[in-house]
């Protein structure tokens, strides 16, 4: 049967992910003082940026029309899916998981368990995904093989552990973010972050092959063995290593010192005649502009090497305040969705903190999960009860025997308020907390209790009655 070629039109949109758009999405992660580090960076290296006092793009100076700069979009896509990678998830009523609210987002390890806590599963799934969490070193690596992890969930629980169960735990944990953790080497490092990058990335699957298999090549510099394996000439070999380069070997390293310098607050709370207020607080953002009188140098249909240089410069400028300006945008949008279903805290406290979940915030102002996560790690907001992470006002959920919702941040503020209100000679036990508590209406479990007490930094009842 002959073999007849043929032409086809096919038709769709696919992301492409420019320089720009990385651009806009990498400052959406970035916390504020890092942030204002990178912008600095910026105004150092492109003459036609410069700081001002107040914030106005409109009074930058245009030069004539010209189809290069029709290029840049009114708005940026910084919810794109390239680095989307979690799961769509939802968390259902039942007594999950908590920790130390001021640790989580803190460091690597508090940053995976919030993470984790947000994810539907079953009391053996949830213990899986701790005992691999704990084997995470600072860089974000699986430090022990499965195997060994499975002996000691196994020792833990009195029952076998699979590997199948294991194997399907890591790969849920393998889309958290940072893009990258829980590999075992690095070129599963490196693949996991090759794999969260849009099919249309140029070079792509020759990326994923070296990674997988020719890193050792790559590492001694032999580029004639590359070349020939992955089928490229020396100017597609040279994309492909500058791919690769672009990478991070060390997902979890940016989380080393998290937590330890100061916090400077991207959001403020203030309560007016008309309610509580949440805005951008104006000390913590960048404020730039264009610089009028490079700008006022460009002109149309000039091919100068000159006017090339003031006009590329001239187009990085407005990308990054456009970036800036939407990642502002996305923050105070989150922040306000967040508030709007937390203000019986602003008003009363922890006590009064509802159950909320990533689903609820992504799926009020239209965006992915994961991209609600990247907005509330390491970004903080200032009430007159404290400055806290946005992360914060995240909770698992707890049902009551009236089916009302509680959150674990309320409860555990209950179980600190009763034990403050007990006799000093005669101190609460967690059975004693978990009746009071269902007398309350919240049926929760004495071991949830302990595990709120302790995670509270409050003594058991023995050493308790001991201080008194």
């Amino acid at each position: 049967m002959a073999m007849k070629a043929s032409l086809q039109l096919r038709v769709g949109t696919q992301l492409t992910m420019t320089p720009q758009l990385r651009q806009a999405i990498g400052l959406l992660q970035l916390p504020t003082l890092d942030l204002r580090q990178e912008v600095q960076q910026a105004v150092e290296a492109n003459p036609l940026l410069e700081q001002e006092d107040e914030f106005d793009e409109q009074t930058a100076v245009e030069p004539a029309e010209d189809g290069w700069a029709e290029q840049i979009p009114d708005e940026l896509a910084v919810d794109s899916d390239w680095s989307d990678t979690y799961p769509d998830t939802q968390q259902t009523a039942g007594e999950g998981p908590d920790f130390e609210r001021q640790a989580a987002g803190q460091t690597l390890h508090g940053h995976l368990l919030w993470q984790l806590a947000m994810l539907d599963l079953t009391p053996d799934d949830r213990l899986t995904g701790e005992a691999l969490i704990d084997a995470v070193d600072a860089n974000g690596y699986l430090t022990q093989p499965l195997d060994a992890i499975g002996d000691g969930l196994e020792d833990q629980q009195g029952k076998p552990v699979g590997a199948e169960r294991l194997e399907r735990m890591l790969d849920r944990l393998q889309q958290f973010d940072p893009t990258g953790v829980f590999a075992r080497d690095l070129g599963e490092c490196l693949s996991l972050q090759l794999d969260a990058l849009p099919g249309t990335t140029p070079l792509l699957m020759p990326a994923r092959r070296l990674a997988r298999q020719f890193l050792t090549a790559l590492g001694r510099g032999d580029r004639r063995l590359l070349k020939r394996r992955l089928g490229l000439d020396d100017a597609g070999l040279d994309e492909v290593i500058k791919l690769i380069k672009s990478l991070d070997p060390r997902p979890g390293s940016a989380f080393d010192s998290a937590g330890s310098g100061q916090v400077l607050p991207d959001l403020l709370a203030r309560r007016s005649e008309d309610g509580w207020q949440l805005e951008l607080n104006p000390e913590a953002l960048p404020q730039l502009r264009i610089q009028p009188d490079y700008a006022a140098l460009i002109q149309k249909a000039d091919s100068s090497r000159d006017n090339s240089f003031l006009k590329e410069h001239l187009q990085e400028a407005r990308w990054l305040i456009k970036s800036l300006a939407s990642r502002n945008d996305t923050l105070l949008r989150v922040g306000r969705e967040i508030m709007a279903r937390q203000l019986d805290f602003l008003d009363h406290g922890e006590a009064a903190m509802k159950p909320l979940v990533l689903a609820d915030i992504a799926e009020a102002v239209g965006m992915h999960e994961s991209t609600v996560s990247r907005v509330t790690t390491q970004k903080f907001l200032h009430t007159p009860r404290g400055v806290f992470e946005l992360k914060y006002f995240f909770s698992s959920q707890l049902t009551g025997d009236d089916d009302s919702a509680h959150s674990s941040t309320a409860i555990r503020a209950r179980i600190k308020q009763l034990i403050e209100q007990e006799p000093p000679a005669k101190p609460l036990s967690d059975s004693r907390l978990a009746a009071l508590l269902d007398e309350a209406g919240i049926r929760v479990a004495r071991r949830t209790v302990a595990k709120y007490r302790e995670a509270l930094g409050i003594p058991s009842t023995s050493e308790r009655r001991r201080r008194s």
